[in-house]
Formats: structure tokens, sequence, C-alpha cells
């Protein structure tokens, strides 16, 4: 977990000391998105991961959007990166 972490940090980061920017909250964002959507193939029942699920997916979208205003050349990286919108 804590690898996985690290290692998104690094492809994301803007600079060597960035772990706060809007494309490593994104990609930090996806990697927890991802991992609940594991959890909820063994556990459908699970209603209060859902609605963790449905927060982080919402603040995502709210970081993507305000990316895509501010730095495009950035949104785009960050969307092949992580193979999100195709």
């Amino acid at each position: 977990m804590i690898k996985k972490k690290n290692d998104t940090i690094k492809s994301l980061a803007i600079h060597g000391k960035d772990v706060g920017s809007t494309e490593v909250q994104i990609g930090l964002l996806t990697d927890k998105i991802t991992k609940l959507a594991e959890h909820f193939k063994i556990a459908k029942k699970d209603k209060h991961s859902a609605v963790g699920m449905t927060k982080s997916v919402n603040k995502r979208k709210k970081l993507l959007s305000y990316l895509k205003k501010k730095k495009p050349e950035s949104y785009q990286k960050v969307l092949k990166q992580l193979n999100l919108r195709k």
C-alpha cells in the first residue's frame, strides 16, 4: 500500500517534494477508488464504504474539472497516465 502510494506520488509530482498538488491528489484518489471497487466485488452490501467511494469519485471529478480549466496540458497528461477517460 505505501509503496504504491509512493510510486503514484513520484509519477505525478511536479517537483521533488510535491505531495499535495492537484495531479497527485487525483492519482491518490484513483488508487483509493480502484481499491474500493475491488472490495465491492467481495462485499456487495457494504453501504458505508459505498458512501465513501461516492465522495471520493465526486472529489476526483471536481479536481479534474479544476485541472482542465487551469492547466489543460497537465490534465491531458494525468488522463493518459491514469487511463481515466478514453
